[in-house]
């Protein structure tokens, strides 16, 4: 039997430059578990647990894909804005962490990131004091698209509805 799933975009935000290089998807996933937890206690925890997990996590960007089921979507995101440090090492972060977007497929995510990165160059482009700056951001600009190789690599997960 499959499942409706959904995936939630977030990015890790932190005034500790240390927090993003040592978060891991293990110590992701136990924040969020416990912040759900927090939150909907022992019932909202079971039903985002069934099928919750970390499905990708970008520590130099500070990006993370959540997955879980589709009926508990709304359990997972009202449970997000309470996770307020991450553990990892031995180590206790302070960090938020940001909902950007919440899609049906991995693709979709991919495609909003693009966006929403192109969205953040352009911001940075507009603060640059130098020219070498300027060229270095209109060059990761430039650098921003998905490309038909990476569309195509079977990490997309479908499941053929919308919401």
């Amino acid at each position: 039997c499959r499942f409706s799933r959904r995936y939630v975009l977030c990015e890790v935000v932190s005034e500790d430059p240390r927090c993003r290089q040592c978060i891991e998807d293990r110590a992701m996933g136990l924040a969020v578990r416990d912040a759900i937890g927090r939150v909907h206690g022992d019932y909202g925890l079971a039903c985002c647990s069934i099928s919750f997990t970390v499905k990708y996590l970008n520590a130099y960007t500070g990006t993370v894909l959540l997955r879980c089921r589709k009926d508990s979507y709304r359990l997972l995101c009202s449970a997000l804005p309470f996770v307020r440090h991450l553990e990892s090492r031995g180590q206790r972060y302070a960090c938020v962490l940001n909902t950007l977007h919440v899609g049906g497929t991995i693709r979709t995510c991919q495609k909003f990131l693009i966006q929403y990165n192109r969205r953040q160059l352009l911001l940075l482009l507009q603060k640059c004091t130098n020219e070498e700056e300027r060229q270095s951001v209109q060059t990761s600009l430039l650098s921003c698209s998905l490309t038909e190789g990476q569309s195509q690599s079977g990490d997309e997960e479908d499941d053929g509805d919308t919401e």
